[in-house]
Parts: C-alpha cells; structure tokens; sequence
C-alpha cells in the first residue's frame, strides 16, 4: 500500500536542519554558487598535474564543435597520429566530414531494414518504440566506422573539410530523423497492406534516393577521386594524384582494421568476463561489420591499453565524460567534486549499480596519448579531447586511474596484445546478443 509523506515526518526533517549549525552556511554556499562548485576539491589539480612517464607526441587537438561525432574523431584521430608519424605532417587531419556522410547514408538504410524488420509489431513494442525515438543520430562506435571505411575509404580534410550541418549538426539531424520516421510509416503500411517485395524495395530506393540528395545538400558530395597535395613538417612539397579514398587509406594508413578489437569493461551479473557481447539493432552498415565487444577484467583492461601505449601507439576510449570531470581545467577525476562531504549523504554505488539502474553508460569518446606509470602501475592518463583548445591543457585532459576505473567502458587495441586465451575468444566466440538498450549499445 502507497505511503504519503506525513506531517510528523516533515516536521522532524525541518527540526534536524534547524539543529545543525552548518545548515545556512551551507545553504547560502550551495545555492549561490552551485552544487559542483561548493564542492570542488581543488587539492585535485595537484595530483593531475599534466606530467606522464609514458607521453606520445600527437600534435594538435581537434574540435568537434556542435556536433555528436567524438567517437569519429577518437577514431580518425588515432589513424592520423600513425599518419603523421609515417609522412612527417604533424597538424594533419582525415576529413570527418566524408565519414559523417556515409555514416548517416548507411544509417538511413539500416533504420529502413529494421522497420522491416519489425513491421509486424505494434508501434507500442519496446523495440519499435526504440527504433523510433532516435532513428538516427551523430553518435557511433568503433566497429562501425570501422565498416565505414572498410566501404568507402577515408580522405584528407582538406579534400572533403568540414560544413556548417557538420559542424553543427541538430538541424541536419532533426531533419533526417523527421524524414526516417515518415518513410517508416510508408514502410510499415506496405508490409501491413502485404505489398509485393519488389514494391517495398522500390519504395525504399526511392527513400534512399532521397537521403543521399539530402545529405549531399547539407554536407556536400563525397569525392571519388581526388589528388593529396601537401607540404611536410620539412616544407618539402608533395602531390599525389588521382587517389581514390579506398586507395588513399591503403597507402597512407594502412591498417588491417580487423586487427583492431573493442574491449570493455561491464561488471554486470549478465555479462560474465572473458566473453563476447553484440546489440541487437547497433549498427550502420548492413552487411558489414559487426559490433562486438570483448568483455574483461578492469585489470586487463587497463594492461591491454598500457601495451599499446608503450608501442607507441594511441588508444581510442569510450566514457561517461560527465562524471567528476571539470570541463574547462581538463580533470577527471573522482576526488575532484565531494558531495558526499557537502550534503552528508552517501552518494556511492558501484560500477555495475550505475549501469544497472541508468546513472552511468558511455557517453564520449577520446584518445589515450600516454600514462603515468609509477613502480609500474598506472596513476593518472593523458586524453586527446576533440573540443578544440580552449579547454584542458591546449585540449588534452588528465584522467585519474581511479576515475577510469569507474568510468571508463571501453577501448579499442590491437589484437596483437591479447593474451593467447582472450584472443581466441575474441575470434572465434560466437558473441551473446544484447537488448537493443543494453547500456553497452550506447552511442558515444
């Protein structure tokens, strides 16, 4: 039976504040300044002083801007600091404008085939309703602009730079979501009014047609074939023609993308370590590749991401960015903000609750560009941020180990690192499908 809140407890919560001397003191600082400000600890800052034993040399950050694309450019980014090593051009960017593009393109198609899909429920279905609250949007992981480019190839930014619906993107994105969902009602009444195959597959290319003249307006043509003009760090000149963005990504980076593995770090009850985890309904590319996700020890974790870094190479990470984290001083860090202290209350849960109950998921993704490592373990992490310069130190933060701990969900290694067991695992498993809202399908 529902309980209401009685006067008699009203009054003794009113009889307890009245008794405590720091009531007011703390009330007129909370409520002036603000709950994260009243309780900063700026002891922190020492601690994250930007010094690390291990520190790669990446050059410039990169700024998103208004735009939900992080994990695009964690993941451009870590390409172009192997590229920039390899061709002597420090400032260099790959164009996040091309690999938006296709992503959206491939996303309109994937929403249409999961309306498909699910023609035969009702619009009151959990997985519909799912479909429908955000047919599209920036947010991404890995594997998918993994697919992206294993399709249509990367270019330069200078080949393909940046628009305004890229950079600010919530017009170009309630506009497609807008369309989605309009195509999906046309969708859902030819399976219910048992159109033929042929119909239904005419109406979609219709559709797409449609997107890709949408987004060509808003985000300009992608490029088939373009000539790298450049100087190098040296100044000497260089001029490479008639590439093909495929082409271009084989020569100037490289990679065999499959190499390359997501490995996260859930410690729920339905994810036991040591297995793999895909979502249902995440993705973009139909047909391509797949979201998988290795899940391991917070020991393991971090090991894999410290072998990576001390080969030299950067690491692509997925967090909860808003947690504990100063945005303007570039710390994340679990110390820095004590409520618990200001309001006397036990704000504490672990890792697995916040994801449980929704307080916690990934949120933001970035690049590991070196750690601190003292008697071999790790204390604090340099981050590539992609929000300009303005914030942090020139655009990199420093992240507490304690705060990756509990924040941090996922990086991206070479499977070279892992050992022997895991590695079978990761390649050979057959991975556990998620519910399409399992807090490791969110969207960084």
């Amino acid at each position: 039976m529902s309980k209401e809140i009685t006067a008699d407890q009203t009054a003794r919560y009113q009889q307890a504040l009245a008794t405590d001397p720091t009531a007011k003191v703390l009330e007129r600082a909370v409520s002036h300044q603000g709950i994260l400000a009243t309780s900063a600890d700026y002891a922190s800052e020492t601690d994250m002083t930007p010094v690390f034993s291990i520190d790669l040399d990446t050059g410039k950050v990169a700024n998103q801007k208004q735009s939900g694309r992080c994990w695009m450019f964690a993941a451009l980014n870590t390409m172009r600091h192997h590229l920039a090593d390899l061709f002597n051009l420090s400032d260099f960017e790959l164009s996040q404008n091309y690999t938006n593009f296709w992503d959206k393109f491939e996303k309109a198609n994937y929403f249409y085939e999961n309306v498909l899909a699910t023609a035969d429920q009702p619009t009151s279905s959990r997985k519909v309703a799912f479909l429908m609250a955000t047919p599209q949007q920036d947010g991404g992981q890995w594997d998918m602009l993994c697919a992206i480019i294993e399709k249509y190839g990367i270019v330069p930014k200078s080949v393909m730079p940046e628009t305004y619906n890229s950079s600010k993107s919530s017009e170009l994105n309630s506009t497609l979501n807008l369309k989605l969902r309009k195509d999906a009602v046309i969708l859902r009444k030819l399976v219910a009014d048992k159109a033929s195959d042929a119909d239904i597959a005419a109406a979609k290319d219709k559709m797409l047609g449609e997107v890709y003249r949408l987004l060509s307006f808003s985000l300009g043509e992608p490029v088939s074939k373009f000539d790298f003009e450049y100087r190098d760090d040296d100044k000497n000149y260089h001029i490479d023609k008639g590439l093909t963005p495929k082409s271009f990504f084989d020569k100037y980076v490289d990679w065999d993308l499959s190499d390359y593995v997501s490995i996260i770090n859930a410690p729920t009850d339905d994810k036991p370590y040591n297995h793999t985890y895909t979502v249902e309904m995440l993705g973009n590319v139909v047909n391509g590749r797949q979201v998988k996700h290795l899940n391991v020890t917070m020991k393991d974790f971090k090991a894999l991401a410290i072998k990576q870094l001390q080969a030299g190479q950067s690491v692509w990470f997925g967090c909860d960015v808003g947690q504990s984290s100063e945005r303007q001083k570039g710390i994340m860090d679990t110390k820095y903000y004590d409520k618990d202290a200001l309001f006397n209350i036990d704000f504490s849960t672990t890792k697995a609750e916040r994801l449980d109950y929704g307080e916690s998921m990934m949120t933001h993704a970035m690049v590991l560009t070196g750690v601190d490592l003292v008697d071999g373990q790790p204390t604090k992490w340099k981050v590539e941020n992609s929000w300009g310069e303005k914030v942090g130190t020139k655009g990199y933060f420093v992240m507490s180990d304690a705060w990756m701990d509990e924040y941090c969900y996922q990086v991206v290694v070479n499977k070279q690192f892992l050992p022997d067991d895991l590695k079978k695992t990761q390649e050979t498993e057959e991975p556990t499908v998620l519910a399409p809202w399992d807090p490791m399908g969110a969207l960084a």
